[in-house]
Protein backbone atom coordinates (compact mmCIF):
# COMPACT_ATOMS: atom_id res chain seq x y z
CA UNK A 1 0.00 0.00 0.00
CA UNK A 2 1.25 3.13 -0.95
CA UNK A 3 1.56 6.79 0.92
CA UNK A 4 -1.42 8.72 0.98
CA UNK A 5 -1.50 12.56 -0.31
CA UNK A 6 -1.86 13.51 3.55
CA UNK A 7 0.69 11.38 5.16
CA UNK A 8 3.44 12.89 2.64
CA UNK A 9 2.00 16.42 2.96
CA UNK A 10 2.12 15.95 6.90
CA UNK A 11 5.77 14.53 6.50
CA UNK A 12 6.61 17.95 4.39
CA UNK A 13 5.32 20.53 6.40
CA UNK A 14 6.66 18.93 9.34
CA UNK A 15 10.06 19.48 8.14
CA UNK A 16 9.26 23.09 6.20
CA UNK A 17 6.34 24.45 8.30
CA UNK A 18 6.02 27.65 5.81
CA UNK A 19 6.05 25.29 2.92
CA UNK A 20 3.21 26.06 -0.24
CA UNK A 21 2.79 21.90 -1.25
CA UNK A 22 0.69 21.08 -4.17
CA UNK A 23 0.70 17.05 -5.00
CA UNK A 24 -0.62 15.55 -7.66
CA UNK A 25 -1.60 11.75 -8.07
CA UNK A 26 -0.20 10.63 -11.14
CA UNK A 27 -1.93 7.10 -11.35
CA UNK A 28 -4.50 7.19 -8.94
CA UNK A 29 -2.78 4.59 -7.05
CA UNK A 30 -1.10 6.10 -4.00
CA UNK A 31 2.04 5.01 -5.15
CA UNK A 32 3.55 7.80 -7.71
CA UNK A 33 3.29 11.69 -7.38
CA UNK A 34 4.17 14.90 -8.45
CA UNK A 35 5.04 17.30 -5.61
CA UNK A 36 6.00 21.22 -5.69
CA UNK A 37 6.81 22.62 -3.11
CA UNK A 38 7.22 26.18 -2.47
CA UNK A 39 9.35 27.60 0.63
CA UNK A 40 11.25 30.33 2.12
CA UNK A 41 13.86 27.47 3.43
CA UNK A 42 15.28 27.08 -0.06
CA UNK A 43 17.13 30.05 -0.08
CA UNK A 44 20.56 30.19 -0.97
CA UNK A 45 20.20 25.99 -1.50
CA UNK A 46 20.97 24.49 -4.61
CA UNK A 47 18.39 22.82 -6.53
CA UNK A 48 19.77 19.38 -5.62
CA UNK A 49 20.12 20.33 -1.56
CA UNK A 50 16.58 21.53 -1.91
CA UNK A 51 15.39 17.97 -3.02
CA UNK A 52 17.04 16.30 -0.52
CA UNK A 53 14.76 18.32 1.77
CA UNK A 54 11.65 17.07 0.97
CA UNK A 55 13.09 13.34 0.38
CA UNK A 56 14.12 13.88 3.90
CA UNK A 57 11.05 15.22 4.73
CA UNK A 58 9.27 12.03 3.49
CA UNK A 59 11.92 9.61 4.52
CA UNK A 60 11.98 5.75 4.75
CA UNK A 61 8.21 6.07 2.70
CA UNK A 62 10.21 6.29 -0.41
CA UNK A 63 11.20 2.96 -2.03
CA UNK A 64 9.11 1.38 0.36
CA UNK A 65 5.32 2.67 0.59
CA UNK A 66 6.20 5.37 -2.83
CA UNK A 67 7.21 4.14 -5.64
CA UNK A 68 7.87 7.83 -7.64
CA UNK A 69 8.02 10.60 -6.49
CA UNK A 70 8.52 13.97 -9.04
CA UNK A 71 9.96 16.47 -7.28
CA UNK A 72 10.09 20.56 -8.05
CA UNK A 73 11.10 23.12 -5.52
CA UNK A 74 10.71 26.80 -5.45
CA UNK A 75 11.91 29.50 -3.62
CA UNK A 76 8.76 31.80 -2.27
Amino acid sequence: MGMTAKEIEEAVRAALPDAVIELTDLAGDNDHYSIVVVSEKFAGKTRVAQHRMVMDAIGSGMGTKLHALSVTTKVG
